[in-house]
């Protein structure tokens, strides 16, 4: 890694450096929400699902 950005330095490309890091981490960001919103969805459904057999055993009809 840090002959890369050795590399980078020397050839006056820290922008495109910047931009890179930058794309990555608002990459892994990214995924790390999509996969708390699939958690938290399935969580969600996992919920309905529990109340909709107490009502079916403590409910009326």
């Amino acid at each position: 890694m840090p002959d890369l950005i050795q590399t980078f330095t020397e050839r006056g490309d820290l922008a495109h450096l910047a931009l890179l890091l930058w794309a990555t981490s608002a990459s892994a960001l990214a995924a790390f929400a999509l996969r708390e919103l699939t958690a938290a969805s399935r969580r969600f459904d996992d919920f309905v699902r529990e109340l909709a057999r107490f009502n079916e055993h403590f409910g009326g009809k």
